[in-house]
């Protein structure tokens, strides 16, 4: 499994709360409240991949509380950034762990299991074998900002479906979990839990990036581009050509990436 840098976490953060689904994050705490075991008030999250605690931040603005924040990362850099920021204001437990050791994973007596953009970067068997491990009959599962294989751009460009394609089929090679369930990531997570009887809420969760996100626009467009270097359908020149032209329009153009946000809660 590979990270991320803190600034790129960073970059992409205010977007991510923007395009988080409201309505899901308040269901969520309503679970929670109604949850609540009057012997142990405090309600534990296990947040899987962490990075620095975004999904921490994004439901203490919904007004979360009471709650203990298991936060698993792989990067020890990002966890400690994770403790600076928050070690003082929320109850956080920090476990360095490889997610793919699933049997290790700090779940025991979860009430959530939190993940924010990560599912998508994950295998089928990865999925089948963490919700193998949870128990359904009293832990929701919270899975934010998967990735839904839609990108529209405007101004419009004569490459922008090729590149799409070509990137789609880049977010299914192994992101280290086994072959990448991409774009499909939110049909599956959906036809797995259904399966062990959970009730669902899905919304979307699109990225809307305009020039007030310059630099998370470049870093994005660059990365793309980056991606399908390899694509058979585009040479390097044609893919310099696109990446150019999206860069050029940065500060007149619009970019949605389409995302999803599912909440699972025990029947």
């Amino acid at each position: 499994m590979s990270s991320f840098s803190i600034a790129w976490l960073d970059l992409r953060e205010a977007a991510d709360i923007a395009a988080r689904d409201k309505n899901i994050a308040a269901q969520l705490l309503n679970w929670l409240g109604q949850a609540a075991d009057p012997v142990s008030p405090d309600r534990i999250a296990v947040d899987l991949g962490a990075g620095t605690g975004s999904t921490l931040r994004a439901l203490n603005k919904s007004g979360a509380s009471n709650i203990v924040w298991r936060l698993v990362e792989l990067d020890g850099k990002l966890l400690d950034e994770a403790l600076r920021r928050h070690g003082k204001q929320c109850l956080i437990e920090d476990y360095q762990a490889d997610l793919n050791i699933i049997e290790e994973l700090p779940l025991t007596g979860a009430h959530i299991i939190s993940a924010s953009a990560l599912f998508d970067l994950t295998s089928a068997s990865f999925i089948d074998a963490l919700l193998a491990r949870i128990d359904a009959r009293k832990t929701a599962v919270y899975a934010a900002l998967n990735y839904d294989g839609t990108t529209h751009w405007t101004p419009a460009h004569s490459l922008d479906e090729k590149v799409l394609a070509a990137f789609n089929q880049d977010q299914l090679r192994d992101k280290g979990f086994g072959p990448a369930l991409g774009p499909d990531c939110t049909a599956y997570l959906q036809q797995a839990l259904s399966a062990k009887g959970y009730n669902l809420t899905l919304s979307p969760s699109p990225w809307q990036l305009t020039a007030q996100h310059s630099e998370l626009l470049r870093e994005l467009i660059s990365g793309i581009a980056t991606a399908v270097v390899n694509a058979d359908e585009l040479t390097v020149e044609a893919i310099l050509e696109w990446k150019d032209f999206r860069i050029a329009h940065i500060g007149d153009g619009h970019c949605t990436v389409g995302h999803w946000d599912l909440l699972a809660l025990p029947d």
